[in-house]
């Protein structure tokens, strides 16, 4: 059975040495996991999750009457933290999440982005998934504080993650890479579809954390320390309390196995 995250991070590895770009990575500074994903559905392939955001100011939510414009309720104060995790005492900076088995099912030959590439790049159908983990990494701030952002042409931080050049970038990036002539041993998994690595390994198996289908997300935690003071008939709602660890560790990765249904079954 091939563990297709571990695969993907040793990729990354190979990526991070051939890219001066992204050479100021250090990968044990990321945690690269699987999540479920169906191929028919839509949604991203892959996401890049930042764990080095800061707790937020006290804040709270409020709800107004539609037609009088008055406040009928409200939430109690919170702050948003980002959880930690820790592997073998060291902190995670960034997690890296892979869509299975959607991420697999991408190709080149469906995307706009085949349009960024040289012939015969554009033909070669299963760069698109190099392209997409090139693009996650691309993503990571070089000062690690936060997701990399870019300027807008008055110099002025444009409030999306993704510039004017971001995805030409990320093409040159994998052009080049495909140009270093990397090990075949490394790269040729990306070749298969699902079915194809089912087939070739017997099975597809990704590492996911304990609480799995969840992974560490920012959360909000209620700010005891500021009064709530309103008017009367105003209902204050407490706000959702936390589900997850405030803290994961090595303890909490867990390698499943991942069909095109769901991923039924944890291996290790």
């Amino acid at each position: 059975m091939i563990n297709y995250t571990e695969r993907i991070q040793r990729l990354m590895q190979d990526v991070v040495w051939r890219t001066p770009a992204l050479g100021f990575l250090d990968l044990r500074d990321v945690v690269v996991f699987g999540r479920f994903g169906r191929p028919d559905a839509e949604g991203a392939f892959a996401t890049c999750h930042c764990l080095t955001l800061p707790e937020t100011e006290p804040g709270y939510y409020f709800w107004k009457d539609r037609e009088t414009g008055e406040l009928t309720r409200r939430s109690e104060w919170f702050v948003t933290k980002t959880p930690e995790v820790m592997v073998r005492g060291r902190r995670i900076k960034y997690l890296i999440s892979f869509v299975l088995p959607r991420f697999c099912e991408q190709t080149l030959t469906r995307s706009w982005k085949a349009e960024l590439y040289d012939e015969p790049v554009k033909r070669t159908p299963w760069v698109a998934k190099l392209d997409t983990i090139i693009h996650e990494l691309y993503h990571i701030d070089p000062g690690a504080t936060g997701i990399r952002q870019f300027a807008n042409a008055n110099g002025k931080r444009a409030p999306r993650t993704h510039g004017p050049e971001f995805y030409g970038d990320v093409a040159a990036m994998t052009q080049a890479y495909l140009s270093s002539n990397p090990d075949p041993d490394v790269i040729d998994f990306l070749r298969w579809d699902f079915a194809g690595l089912q087939s070739r390994f017997g099975g597809v198996a990704a590492t996911t954390f304990s609480n799995f289908p969840s992974f560490p997300q920012r959360y909000m935690s209620p700010c005891t320390a500021l009064p709530i003071e309103t008017a009367a008939g105003v209902k204050v709602e407490p706000v959702k309390r936390l589900t997850q660890p405030p803290l994961y560790t090595e303890r909490d990765l867990h390698v499943r196995e991942f069909t095109g249904l769901a991923a039924p079954r944890r291996i290790a």
